[in-house]
């Protein structure tokens, strides 16, 4: 079984070296044919004219005929404006769609790039419903995510599929020593989804605890009025995320209250479950799709910093922690591990093959 993956999706980002590593694992030749636009910038979220530039050249790279022969092509993440180059560039084989999110969603309703209704806005939407219909086959990232694109593309519910996100166990795995004092790790990018607010709130009625914050971009305003309680770190490199993940007393998921930060589980939270690390997140339907409250992670209400406080004092006791630690650990080898997803994406794609 050989597939190409193809476009101008950002080569580092977990979810498209994740897939990449599981179908590898699982016995798939995997090839690239990529054009880099993203790869660099930590503030993708801008979308200024620039990006645009370079998207339109390398869209036009893109269009040269695939020399490598495969079964199956997919278009990795973000790969949204690839579809056109990548129907033919396949010639005919099955196309596979790797979205990740909606970029009317991610831009519009998220981190409020652009005005809803907008010329821009409608235009995002348009282009999420091209490339979701020109696929033959959607992979989402959870249920609740796979119900919402395919209302968005008007697509039959058996044309999207789900394959967690999952870590790359290259760089996350057990090892979990807590330092002391007991520290709440937050890693991310500083944007609505995350709930930055909530956490920062939670700090300052926990003052016994300490944070550590590590992650830039778009709310770093909020951080720069954090309580003394928080430290912040703009940049730590992707391969010593496990050295502070096995630190840290905990980790944070998201705690955003947005449509998308209740379909969505977030690299940053298998990362923690890969490590054993505890983990505290909001209670949403997709964290219900992986997560139970109590056994494998603490799950509070989005948006309620009350709530998380509790949680983290729960946590700062070294019984709960260690229970967690583990069921967390149990969820991810059941659920999200490499081998696990590995079987699952070969699925996927010889699916996609059969019904070409």
């Amino acid at each position: 079984m050989r597939v190409l993956y193809f476009g101008t999706y950002e080569r580092d980002y977990p979810r498209n070296a994740q897939v990449i590593s599981c179908l590898r694992s699982a016995g798939v030749e995997v090839r690239e044919q990529h054009v880099g636009v993203w790869e660099g910038g930590r503030e993708n979220w801008r979308a200024g004219a620039g990006a645009a530039v370079r998207l339109g050249l390398a869209e036009l790279r893109l269009l040269r005929r695939a020399d490598e022969e495969f079964d199956a092509l997919i278009v990795g993440y973000p790969g949204h404006f690839d579809l056109p180059a990548a129907k033919r560039a396949a010639r005919g084989r099955p196309v596979i769609f790797n979205p990740l999110v909606s970029l009317a969603d991610t831009f519009v309703a998220d981190r409020g790039r652009f005005r809803d209704g907008s010329l821009a806005a409608r235009a995002l939407a348009r282009v999420d419903r091209l490339a979701l219909r020109s696929a033959d086959l959607v992979v989402a990232d959870t249920r609740a995510d796979a119900d919402d694109l395919a209302e968005l593309g008007g697509l039959p519910r058996e044309r999207v599929e789900v394959a967690f996100v999952g870590a790359e166990e290259r760089v996350f795995g057990p090892g979990w020593a807590p330092a002391e004092p007991f520290t709440v790790l937050f890693v991310g990018k500083l944007i609505p989804l995350h709930g930055l607010e909530t956490v920062l709130a939670a700090a300052r009625a926990t003052p016994e605890l300490r944070y550590r914050l590590v992650g830039s971009g778009q709310l770093e305003t909020l951080v720069e009025q954090r309580p003394e309680n928080v430290d912040w770190v703009p940049w730590v490199e992707y391969e010593q995320l496990a050295g502070e993940l096995h630190r840290a007393g905990c980790a944070l998921g998201i705690f955003g209250t947005s449509a998308k930060a209740l379909r969505v589980i977030p690299n940053k939270a298998f990362q923690a479950l890969a490590c054993g690390t505890p983990l505290v997140t909001a209670d949403t339907p997709a964290a219900r799709e992986l997560l139970v409250d109590g056994e494998s992670a603490l799950l509070v209400p989005p948006g309620d910093p009350e709530a998380l406080a509790g949680a983290l004092r729960r946590l700062a006791q070294e019984e709960l922690a260690k229970e967690l630690s583990a069921g967390g650990r149990a969820a991810y080898e059941a659920h999200a591990s490499e081998a696990v997803l590995g079987h699952r994406w070969r699925e996927l794609v010889e699916g996609a093959v059969a019904r070409a």
